[in-house]
């Protein structure tokens, strides 16, 4: 039967014609995943009068023999049987520490389990954190049970935090409508930004918020402020984008944040150099193509006109940005000794030389473009300087990290920038 996702378990389960399988994956994020389970685990026993016979083991000290035989072990009680292995690693490359692993023969074994060995009345429900649709096993999984896709993107793009933020409302409207209470959009707002991506956390401070309002019908942003600690771990790219914007207050609230969590100050300024060079790189091609096309006007311009006017030139400049790097790498390539073949190994061209590493996805490209409006050519080659002699000073002195790092935050988001503050 084909993946469902974690949204769709309900309607599959309620549909009439729906027959549960003796073999069930749920793999993904850690609460989507018990949540299936907990869910899968209530229609089981639904139409049970008898109830149900559950164990329990953990797949990270489990062996699959162990696994084996307690699912084709019959209950003394008789009635359902249902054996549940949480955190199993069926598609893990690495055991952890004091932690077991599947070999190709106990993954074979599992394959013949799910295919033909499950007795009747018998149900093995598997979870686990990743999923990997190329494997074997995962096919025979699909084909023969139930695979319960509880995964949702955790990168950085704007569709990858749409994602996470249709997640989180999911499980905020469970939660209130249970309680018979609703949230302000500035309280969800309020709430995801002190939580970030952790749906968890989320779920535990929602039901702080239920408990805290008591009979008031909806939670407000006030009642997120008064109660609910910030535990979000902030992502690198909430302080590059603070400085693209050249927001000094919200950049320097990430720096801070950055720093208590524990971010080595170069990890920073690395951002902060990658950061500089794209733009510098942007504004480079900007220039050269307003030169080429005087009719076409960069400033404001929107994400439609981007994908259509400029887009069809950044390819044609990574394209040309990667022809120049294999006729470097052809030149560099060492002699071939004397009665062999010259083998000229081909490499990538290194992402932060491109426009666009992954042009598939251009929303993040016209965003940079966007951006690179706020600075001059020039300002942005004096911050490059900046950064590299404030890595020196980092590295050669006793400077603290924190202040120097500020400074640069400082000057890089005042008009002008480091031009601005050579003439005052």
């Amino acid at each position: 039967m084909p993946t469902i996702k974690h949204q769709g378990l309900e309607k599959w389960l309620t549909d009439p014609d729906t027959r549960m399988p003796g073999f069930i994956l749920a793999a993904g994020e850690d609460y989507l995943v018990q949540e299936a389970f907990d869910r899968i685990k209530t229609g089981l026993g639904s139409n049970n009068a008898g109830g149900f016979n559950l164990d329990v083991l953990d797949g990270r000290s489990t062996s699959m023999g162990d696994i084996v035989e307690q699912v084709t072990t019959f209950s003394f009680f008789g009635g359902k049987k249902i054996i549940a292995v949480k955190q199993a690693p069926v598609f893990a490359i690495k055991a952890g520490p004091g932690e077991i692993s599947y070999s190709e023969q106990d993954l074979s074994r599992l394959s013949d389990l799910v295919e033909k060995g499950i007795p009747e009345g018998h149900f093995l429900v598997m979870t686990t954190t990743s999923l990997d649709r190329r494997r074997k096993i995962f096919k025979t999984m699909e084909k023969q049970g139930l695979v319960i896709d509880c995964t949702v993107s955790q990168g950085a793009r704007k569709a990858d935090l749409d994602d996470q933020r249709l997640v989180l409302q999911g499980i905020a409207k469970k939660m209130l409508s249970r309680s018979g209470k609703t949230m302000d959009q500035a309280g969800f707002s309020a709430l995801v930004d002190r939580t970030g991506f952790n749906p968890g956390l989320f779920a535990k401070n929602l039901e702080k918020l239920v408990v805290y309002v008591k009979d008031r019908s909806t939670v407000l942003q006030t009642d997120v402020q008064a109660i609910i600690q910030r535990d979000r771990k902030d992502p690198v790219f909430s302080l590059t984008n603070a400085l693209m914007e050249k927001n000094t207050g919200q950049a320097m609230f990430y720096l801070s944040s950055l720093l208590g969590d524990g971010f080595h100050p170069l990890q920073i300024l690395k951002s902060f150099e990658n950061l500089v060079r794209r733009l510098v790189l942007v504004k480079a091609f900007v220039e050269d193509f307003s030169r080429q096309h005087p009719d076409i006007r960069m400033d404001r311009m929107n994400f439609n006109t981007f994908k259509q006017k400029i887009m069809p030139g950044v390819i044609a400049h990574d394209d040309e940005m990667k022809k120049r790097m294999e006729q470097q790498q052809a030149i560099l390539a060492p002699e071939p000794a004397p009665g062999g073949r010259k083998q000229a190994k081909k490499t990538a061209a290194a992402p932060d030389l491109l426009l666009a590493p992954n042009p598939k996805s251009p929303y993040p490209v016209f965003q940079s473009f966007d951006k690179s409006a706020g600075f001059s050519l020039k300002e942005l080659c004096c911050a490059l300087i900046a950064l590299g002699d404030l890595d020196f000073a980092l590295k050669s002195s006793s400077m603290e990290a924190k202040v120097g790092i500020e400074n640069f935050v400082i000057i890089f988001c005042q008009k002008g920038g480091w031009l601005h503050a050579s003439e005052n």
